[in-house]
């Protein structure tokens, strides 16, 4: 019986364990995310900041607050954490210093909402948007491929602003 018992707590401690590094991983995540984002912001001078390579196209702030918009949309839905932002886009601020603030924001907002909630329910599932029925820790993936594929974009802004976007940053 105590060997069971043992054998039990062991996996038990195991598990818990595995939990933390799990969230510690997606946090990581998270903060490099953020590190490469402000790169970018960093690259982008002042004047960029309205930079629209189209007339149909969202400005280089647009873009970035866009990604910052989903951010607080998609982790608010996962976390269940209140939203501390909304609708950046629509602001239409393109203030260098102002936009950059708004930005790290939401990064702050997902690494401090990911750090809180509990591992044990990221497997529960949730309808996100009403629509989609997905894991919660799903709904943090699909919220990372979204600020990627923003953040992405806007190295086509850096170029056509004549700065250069910085070094890729998988590690």
């Amino acid at each position: 019986m105590k060997k069971i018992l043992s054998l039990l707590t062991t996996i038990l401690i195991m598990s818990n364990l595995q939990a933390q590094i799990h969230n510690e991983t997606i946090v990581k995540e998270w903060q490099r995310a953020k590190v490469y984002t402000i790169e970018y912001l960093d690259a982008m001078p002042e004047s960029g900041y309205t930079l629209k390579p189209t007339k149909e196209m969202r400005s280089f702030a647009g873009q970035v607050l866009h990604l910052s918009d989903a951010i607080y949309g998609f982790v608010a839905s996962a976390t269940d954490e209140k939203p501390t932002a909304a609708d950046l886009e629509k602001s239409n601020d393109t203030d260098k210093a102002s936009v950059t603030a708004k930005v790290l924001a939401a990064y702050d907002f997902a690494i401090n909402s990911i750090q809180k909630y509990p591992n044990s329910k990221l497997s529960e599932h949730i309808k996100l948007f009403g629509q989609f029925d997905m894991s919660r820790e799903q709904v943090l993936n699909k919220c990372f491929e979204h600020q990627t594929h923003h953040r992405g974009q806007t190295t086509v802004y850096l170029r056509l602003a004549g700065a250069t976007p910085p070094a890729e940053k998988l590690f």
